[in-house]
């Protein structure tokens, strides 16, 4: 039997060089877009995010394949979490009881009802009770995400692929939707920053997105926004434990065996580093050199990776959808945002 270890398997040598070298193309060009938009958004004095949105879907086609499309993938996908991990230093344990309960019980009820009629409008449509769960907990929690956790979790089916891509797809454009519509909206609707980062952090699904949406109103908006989406990506234990106990119970039902395969991490690496962040933040251990620094990190990552998003947004694959699950979508994502809204008036 042979020794030899792979080289794409080995730390710190020509494997990770190899990697390395995989990725930077992507990167590189995401990080250009991004200087490109907060330039722009500093002449002009507009939404940095939404700038760089706008490049990015420009140069799409340069995600589809060729040197860049990994690394735009990871921009996308990792440094998006380190850029939201960093906001941590943004926060403190101060920011975050000034918020009070309220924020947290609304969350709890938001998702909880949300999934509910999901999963009732998916049963009235003729889809299975799963697939409500699946769209539902995507535009509930933390969307692209939170579809890929909860399919891992459900049981296997002929369909459930298709399922997934059905609903990974209307959930980033919904999202991407509701961070141009919502800010002007919750201006519209005269909301405090304080309520309108609420509003944008407890309904928007992606935290790309929320991150977006929020910080295009002000600081304050995007610290309130990315707190309370934060409680929303902590409901990802309880909703996948939901679907792992429901897809056991569908198997039994079934006469089927025990599911196979990897389960995903019940709460996201980038969610407990964001908390960590907070902790150590409140402390006031961390010079400031650190925290500015931080920040600006985190700035950049962010719009480097909504760039990226942007150039993955295929706009031809909405076609391949169907009416149905979009309306299903559609439906839990008007019905999230006005429960929201309708609990931030009662809160009052």
């Amino acid at each position: 039997m042979s020794t030899a270890v792979p080289s794409a398997m080995t730390p710190g040598g020509d494997g990770l060089k190899a990697q390395a070298a995989h990725w930077l193309p992507g990167v590189t060009l995401s990080a250009t877009v991004a200087i490109a938009a907060m330039a722009l958004a500093s002449h002009y004095g507009a939404p940095v995010m939404l700038f760089a949105l706008l490049l990015g879907m420009a140069l799409n086609f340069l995600s589809a394949e060729g040197r860049s499309a990994p690394g735009i993938d990871f921009t996308a996908r990792q440094v998006l979490r380190l850029g939201v991990a960093l906001l941590g230093l943004r926060i403190t344990t101060t920011q975050v009881m000034a918020l009070g309960w309220e924020p947290v019980a609304m969350v709890v009820l938001a998702v909880a009802l949300t999934i509910g009629v999901g999963i009732v409008l998916a049963k009235l449509m003729g889809f299975q009770m799963f697939f409500g769960l699946l769209t539902g907990g995507a535009v509930a929690i933390c969307g692209a995400s939170a579809a890929l956790a909860l399919s891992a979790a459900m049981p296997a089916h002929p369909q459930k692929e298709r399922a997934t891509l059905f609903t990974v797809i209307g959930v980033s454009t919904l999202s991407t939707l509701a961070m141009i519509l919502y800010p002007p909206i919750t201006h519209a609707l005269g909301l405090s920053p304080l309520d309108a980062g609420a509003f944008i952090g407890g309904t928007i699904h992606d935290v790309a997105q929320v991150v977006g949406a929020g910080y295009s109103l002000s600081h304050e908006a995007g610290d309130a926004a990315t707190l309370v989406k934060l409680l929303r990506v902590a409901m990802l234990l309880p909703v996948i434990a939901l679907a792992a106990w429901l897809a056991r119970r569908h198997q039994r039902t079934q006469g089927g065996g025990e599911a196979s395969g990897p389960r995903p991490p019940l709460l996201p690496w980038f969610a407990v580093a964001f908390a960590v962040l907070v902790l150590v933040n409140s402390t006031g251990w961390l010079p400031a050199v650190v925290v500015e620094g931080g920040q600006s990190a985190s700035q950049f990552f962010l719009v480097a990776s909504m760039a990226a998003i942007g150039m993955k947004t295929h706009l031809r694959d909405i076609v391949t959808v169907g009416w149905k699950p979009v309306a299903l979508m559609v439906l839990e994502t008007v019905f999230l945002a006005a429960l929201f809204y309708g609990l931030l008036r009662i809160n009052g």
